[in-house]
């Protein structure tokens, strides 16, 4: 099966595949990356498909054959100010602002960018596009380390085990202690949680 991007790298383009992580949690940051690859054959996946040992291992060959990488954040507070979709663009537009060298096209995972650039945005990039897949695979691991962090800060939770998405653990735990200041309040097994945490321990927003 032909790359997404194949097209774009026929005509001698740069091309940034763009992929988020963290978009469906109930705690912690939306973290977008923005991966530019010189054409070629990659071993590269939808991150969720993949291990935590091998996302790390091809993190860091996703690093090594780049021509250019970033990591675009959006923390919770804007999360909660913006909504999801409106935060991940936000981080998006963040991290191809640190990207160098700049894109000439753009491949996302069904992120719609406002851009005066060429840009491709089916649903499942991350299974037909390398790049899309580096840039999901260098989101998860960089979000990961972020969540495990968290997970120091505000203990009792299991950020380090869920990453802060929606499991039985996360619930039980939201309802035994209340949200902390890094959980979403915008989504609703948040906003039903007992407000239990003590502010006084922390206004964190996050780690980026």
């Amino acid at each position: 099966m032909e790359a997404l991007e194949a097209p774009f790298w026929r005509q001698g383009l740069r091309v940034a595949g763009v992929d988020e992580a963290g978009r469906g949690a109930w705690a912690g940051p939306i973290v977008v990356g923005a991966v530019v690859l010189p054409p070629g054959v990659y071993p590269f996946r939808d991150s969720k498909r993949l291990s935590p040992q091998v996302r790390r291992r091809l993190a860091a060959e996703v690093r090594r054959v780049a021509l250019g990488f970033a990591l675009g954040v959006a923390e919770v507070a804007e999360v909660d100010r913006l909504g999801v979709l409106k935060a991940t663009l936000l981080a998006a537009e963040r991290a191809l602002a640190l990207l160098r060298p700049p894109p000439e096209a753009l491949v996302t995972d069904y992120l719609a960018l406002s851009t005066p650039l060429p840009l491709l945005a089916p649903p499942k990039a991350d299974e037909e596009s390398p790049s899309v897949a580096a840039a999901s695979i260098l989101a998860k691991v960089h979000r990961d380390a972020l969540m495990e962090e968290l997970d120091r800060l505000y203990p009792g939770y299991g950020f380090a085990q869920h990453k802060g998405y929606g499991t039985e653990e996360h619930r039980e735990a939201l309802f035994r202690l209340g949200p902390s200041p890094v959980h979403r309040r915008c989504f609703a097994p948040v906003a039903q949680a007992p407000l239990r945490f003590s502010e006084a321990e922390g206004e964190g927003e996050g780690l980026s």
